[in-house]
């Protein structure tokens, strides 16, 4: 086991699965992981690979002899009725007989209706009105000469969820995890590899959770198809319900006129929409209706009396287009039914998070690592809805006062439900909180930028917050930096957007520190003969994590147009990626240069002690690589153990430091090279970094130079 989970062992011991079993013993039974992590749980909690196994064959066991096949459910109702009684797991929904003023069961797979049930296991288990729940079952077979008796009966009932939740225990024992320990066992818990994700990503993961943990919680995430958009909302909890956006009906989510009983947001702690995208839907006006007032109060009136509930709602469905043909076109919610594209639904949505940020599912990413059994963490997710940790905030950060009272209680539900799945016990540092603060602003600005798109009505808001030094630190949105030249824009041509001095695809940067005065840097691909009219800026940038469009030509092409000598200085070209990206430097370099100049490049790097011959190799293969092409590739190791400064210095007086050197980039997608990302540096996912640009003054222009050429020299 990795250290962590052993550290989740010794802490979580009995309340902990590894995750990789549930596809061991799922076999082709269609049963939600929170029903294997429960017999899981029960069988295999132990770090013990004998007991494991043993309890892997103990699971399967029950499932091969309890769990209902539809394709077998004939030859279970032969064995209960030759048996007189028999175990099953199923899914099970009750109604109420008017005729015969009795309870009757369904059981879904097993393929059997009117089974008698007593008023005392309704009323211990209400959710069995409203739709199927899963269960381990007794059910008994009597047959009766009246035929309007049934002869099936509902003996026991045990809903599958966990007995016993200690919440302070829970909160104590999460103070023994630090803050990157425990986001990555919250990863594992849901079933992802932590290593496979940014940090990013793995909080917009998360996010997918806040509804679990926040009462009355709206939430929408729109984005490519295979992301695992309902994953989590059909897999995750007992507590929460999937169903498909266009068979809901107002009786069946809010409240049944004919007998006064309330539907699935009185029994659910999350209702998710699936599907729920699609311009060519239709939906009723009057449950929209309904669904916007209970968005913004809690509360729905078919009647003469209005009712409450807290089910949270999100909203999950597939785009149509890409990111920039949406701004450019339309907004970020084209996608919706005409009926649901109305300014007073989506400014009802507290967050929008951005599914083009989550990357396809894909096999390795899929952790074979211990998590919390999803019932156990459901349970104490349902706990803590009941608590409010959003003026944890007010002791570190001030949101800007011109921001409304809506989006104030979107951007506090939020962080109140980040700050309860991240910090349960209140160890949260002001670094922390801020960047908690970050996406929760960011998620709610996403949500009024697009409606100042859609109605004129909306003005544009400026998201912002103070600390206590009490200067203004603005926010934007990941898709605001990558496309400036759309996002700003009203009509859908794109008629208002202002000129952008960048050159073709721009790479604007998440914040920009410069001299006064100084012309934006230039970021384009123009050839070198294009530059040289344009004046290149100093100054610092960053980068915002999960952005694409961003290459080593925008970056660097310009600054290093018309150099003879490039020094690259980076402890950390070591391992192949890293090596390969040197490479990808280099081959920019080929690309930018006129044919006739020679260009020497030479990098300063520090050894890989554990493969020291294979960097030797690979560092060489490029040297080798670059014969002929008028680049010629130098290298040295520094096996001094003390440079830690990440560097590309030029003989023309340009120097670009760098806080990640050239390791830019998140892993590409692993498909054997067909991938855009893997071919084209444009279409990678980035890591957040910064990149600062200074040039010496033309006095001294020749001693970054000389530095450069000595460098070099030596080695």
């Amino acid at each position: 086991m990795s250290d962590l989970d052993s550290k989740i062992n010794e802490h979580f011991a009995g309340f902990v699965v590894r995750k990789d079993l549930v596809k061991a013993v799922k076999g082709n039974a269609i049963v939600p992981t929170y029903v294997l992590e429960y017999l899981l749980g029960q069988y295999c909690a132990t770090d013990d690979e004998a007991s494991i196994q043993t309890g892997i064959e103990t699971v399967k066991d029950i499932l091969r002899k309890h769990y209902v096949h539809r394709s077998e459910a004939g030859l279970i109702q032969s064995t209960i009725r030759e048996r007189g009684r028999y175990k099953v797991i199923d899914q099970i929904s009750v109604s109420l007989n008017e005729k015969t003023d009795s309870y009757e069961a369904v059981f879904e797979n097993l393929g059997i209706k009117k089974v008698a049930v007593d008023s005392t296991t309704v009323k211990t288990h209400p959710k069995l009105l409203v739709t199927g729940v899963w269960c381990i079952a007794d059910v008994q077979y009597e047959f009766s000469d009246e035929a309007r008796v049934s002869p099936w009966i509902l003996e026991t009932i045990k809903p599958i969820q966990i007995a016993k939740v200690d919440y302070e225990q829970y909160r104590d024992l999460r103070r023994s995890f630090s803050t990157n320990e425990w986001i990555d066992l919250l990863m594992q818990s849901i079933g992802f590899r932590p290593e496979a994700f940014g940090r990013r990503s793995k909080l917009l993961q998360l996010l997918r959770l806040i509804p679990f943990v926040e009462r009355n919680y709206n939430l929408i995430e729109l984005g490519p198809k295979g992301t695992g958009k309902s994953h989590v909302y059909s897999e995750f909890s007992p507590h929460g319900q999937l169903i498909s956006g266009g068979e809901i009906t107002i009786p069946k989510l809010f409240v049944n006129n004919s007998n006064g009983r309330i539907g699935l947001v009185g029994y659910w702690d999350v209702v998710a929409f699936d599907e729920f995208a699609g311009r060519e839907k239709t939906a009723n006006k009057a449950l929209v209706d309904i669904m916007k007032n209970y968005m913004a109060n809690k509360t729905f009136s078919r009647g003469v009396n209005p009712m409450g509930a807290e089910a949270s709602f999100s909203f999950v469905g597939n785009t149509d287009h890409n990111v920039p043909y949406m701004l450019k076109n339309s907004d970020l919610f084209e996608a919706l039914p005409s009926q649901f594209h109305d300014s007073a639904f989506i400014d009802r949505l507290h967050a929008y998070l951005p599914g083009w940020e989550i990357d396809v599912i894909r096999g390795e990413m899929f952790t074979t690592g211990y998590g919390f059994i999803v019932d156990y963490l459901a349970e104490i997710l349902r706990h803590l809805r009941s608590e409010d940790f959003s003026n944890r905030v007010q002791q570190y950060f001030k949101i800007s006062e011109k921001i409304s009272e809506r989006d104030r209680t979107a951007i506090s539900k939020t962080m109140s439900g980040l700050l309860k799945l991240i910090f349960p016990d209140g160890s949260q540092t002001e670094t922390e909180v801020e960047e908690l603060l970050r996406l929760a602003l960011e998620s709610r600005k996403r949500v009024k930028d697009q409606l100042a798109r859609i109605d004129s009505t909306y003005p544009e808001v400026d998201f912002h917050y103070m600390g206590a030094d009490g200067v203004k630190r603005s926010v934007t949105t990941v898709e605001e930096e990558e496309y400036p030249q759309f996002y700003h824009t009203k009509g859908a041509d794109g008629g208002d957007a202002q000129e952008d001095t960048l050159l073709d695809v721009p790479v604007a940067p998440l914040s920009i520190e410069r001299k006064e005065g100084a012309p934006p840097p230039v970021l384009g691909t123009a050839h070198p003969a294009a530059q040289s009219s344009i004046a290149l800026a100093e100054g610092h940038f960053v980068y915002a994590e999960n952005r694409k469009g961003v290459s080593y030509d925008k970056l660097f092409g310009p600054y290093v147009d018309g150099a003879s000598l490039v020094v690259v200085t980076d402890p950390y070209i070591r391992f192949f990626y890293q090596i390969r990206n040197m490479m990808e430097f280099v081959e920019m370099l080929v690309r930018r240069k006129r044919p006739e100049d020679q260009l020497r490049v030479h990098l300063v790097t520090a050894p890989d002690d554990g493969n020291l011959s294979r960097q030797r190799e690979l560092l060489d293969s490029i040297k080798a690589a670059c014969t002929g092409s008028g680049v010629e590739f130098s290298w040295a190791l520094d096996t001094s153990g003390t440079a830690h400064a990440r560097d590309i210095v030029t003989d023309t007086g340009w120097k670009i430091v760098l806080d990640r050197g050239l390791d830019i980039f998140q892993p590409p997608i692993k498909t054997e090279g067909f991938s855009l990302g893997d071919r084209l540096q444009d279409h990678r996912v980035i890591k957040g970094f910064y990149v600062t640009y200074v040039k010496v003054r033309d006095d001294n222009a020749d001693s970054i130079g000389q530095q450069a050429t000595g460098a070099a020299r030596s080695g």
